[in-house]
């Protein structure tokens, strides 16, 4: 029986024991999961046969998706929903940085006002909003400008004042000024509170900590929402055709009321906001990824970075003496 004493060392000039030549660690086999792949070949056929109907339904009338695709009505409407998207956008979160700011101070009465126009505005619908807006002359026929209880130095018209371009974007942007200040409010609260205190103690202002410190970590969790709130901007634009504003859904139905072809022209302006919404979903994601540098964890891939890992696993497993072909 051997003892402890005898495990040790090689003894010297003894000869260290023979290659055996082949590689003795164990093959790492990866699980096989079926029910994976299973369920993965039952989506596609699902994804295929409905791609295959579509592509072959001659009721969608591609050629004439193909011939209004890219016609002067369509555009222009494109242009213009695309116009609206970006103003609302910009003077929607322009309105809704004080209104959070508001809602955030020591100041009740400020934070009243902000309470309420927040709750206002989320609580009322988006066409009903619109509707009033746009017959917002029933209730002040004439608007002007001078001195209450005095002189009047000049006043307008509502009905001339507020077309409906105007007032589709005043109501939008009121609707989405109450969401971007919650949007604002959540990111800045998102902010650890050592980091107000980490300012203060070096003797920066209020404004300045807000504006160098709390904003720049906020963005991290304003980001993702502000881009799911943009391609609901998007999309939300198409209620302002029920105002007459020449968006791409007005200007689809205006070609459609005359050829009779709802179906078709219904597809020109579905697959232009799925083309826009994709631009602008990659467009979040690098800004995402801006905003995540710096933080503990770790970025996600992008899509070519995912493309040349899985080319770079395939040639691995290729070139080893199991995975040849």
């Amino acid at each position: 029986m051997a003892t402890l004493s005898d495990v040790g060392p090689p003894r010297a000039g003894s000869s260290p024991p023979a290659a055996s030549g082949k590689d003795d660690a164990p093959r790492i086999v990866p699980r096989r999961h079926l029910g994976r792949r299973l369920t993965g070949a039952l989506a596609l056929a699902l994804v295929a046969f409905a791609a295959h109907s579509v592509a072959r339904n001659d009721a969608f009338q591609w050629d004439v998706v193909g011939r209004y695709f890219t016609t002067a009505a369509v555009l222009d409407g494109l242009l213009l929903t695309l116009w609206l998207t970006g103003l609302v956008m910009v003077l929607g979160f322009l309105l809704g940085i004080p209104l959070a700011v508001m809602r955030l101070s020591a100041n009740p009465v400020l934070q009243t006002i902000s309470w309420g126009f927040v709750w206002v505005f989320r609580s009322t619908p988006l066409l009903v909003q619109l509707l009033f807006w746009f017959n917002i002359g029933a209730l002040y026929p004439t608007i002007g400008l001078g001195i209450p209880y005095g002189p009047e130095f000049f006043s307008v018209q509502t009905v001339n004042l507020l077309g409906p371009t105007l007032t589709a974007v005043i109501g939008l942007t009121l609707h989405e000024a109450a969401y971007a200040a919650e949007v604002v409010r959540g990111g800045i609260l998102s902010v650890e509170p050592g980091q107000t205190q980490a300012a203060q103690a070096l003797g920066l202002s209020r404004w300045r900590t807000l504006r160098r410190i709390v904003v720049p970590q906020a963005m991290r969790s304003i980001v993702p929402t502000a881009g799911n709130m943009l391609i609901g901007t998007l999309k939300g634009t198409s209620i302002v055709s029920v105002l007459a504003v020449h968006d791409l859904l007005y200007s689809v139905q205006l070609i459609y009321n005359q050829t009779y072809q709802v179906i078709p022209l219904l597809l020109v302006a579905t697959v232009w906001y799925i083309a826009v919404t994709t631009v602008l979903s990659v467009g979040q994601f690098y800004v995402e990824r801006h905003y995540a540098r710096g933080t503990s964890a770790a970025l996600p891939p992008t899509p070519v970075q995912r493309v040349r890992r899985r080319i770079g696993r395939l040639s691995a497993r290729r070139g080893t003496p199991g995975g040849k072909q």
